[in-house]
């Protein structure tokens, strides 16, 4: 079954977003162990294991994301990932750069591995597109460029949309500060909705 969250990223793509109160709704943890706090306008979601009672100081006016309600579901051993920016397109269903069985290895393909499900790869001289099944069971799109000629990571990302069927949102999640991708993707279509942090919680008894 779908995790909760699906629904509210869904609704997001399609311009529905959750009130704005500065409430925080407590949803069950993802698959494999990850938990995760997401922020909308205004309000948040957290999947945790913990009780919401225990989220002390989480809101959704910016609270949800503090170090301290971060490193509260993660545990004093638990690994917090990076604040990123979550964006949102369309597919095209124009096809794209080609399979590429020969990338397993690359450092993108592997932390694509670690935190999703159903990852393929693809790829030409421009660099590599990973089309997963990502946070709460959406799609995910992600790439890295290896020629960083003017324009290149645009065209790649237009043409990595061409992998998802005509109409299918496809999400990302890009760091602010990774300015130069956040622009391209801003560039090809992509909207931002709110932010996210992935979490591998390691809590002591």
């Amino acid at each position: 079954m779908a995790h909760p969250l699906l629904d509210h990223f869904l609704a997001a793509a399609d311009g529905t977003f959750p009130e704005v109160d500065g409430a925080v709704t407590v949803l069950p943890p993802l698959d494999d162990g990850l938990e995760a706090s997401v922020a909308f306008t205004g309000h948040a979601f957290i999947a945790t294991a913990l009780p919401a009672a225990a989220l002390t100081g989480a809101d959704g006016f910016g609270g949800s994301m503090s170090p301290d309600v971060l490193r509260l579901l993660g545990g004093p051993d638990g690994e917090i990932g990076v604040l990123d920016a979550t964006l949102v397109a369309f597919g095209t269903g124009l096809g794209g750069p080609p399979a590429r069985d020969d990338l397993a290895g690359h450092p993108r393909v592997a932390h694509a591995l670690g935190l999703r499900r159903n990852v393929e790869v693809y790829g030409d001289e421009r660099g590599l597109v990973t089309i997963s099944q990502g946070l709460a069971g959406r799609r995910e799109l992600s790439i890295e460029v290896t020629d960083t000629g003017r324009g290149r990571g645009r065209s790649l990302l237009t043409d990595a949309l061409g992998l998802a069927p005509s109409g299918e949102p496809v999400f990302a999640a890009v760091s602010p500060g990774n300015a130069r991708s956040l622009r391209a993707f801003l560039a090809v279509g992509f909207t931002p909705i709110g932010s996210e942090v992935i979490i591998r919680p390691r809590r002591r008894p």
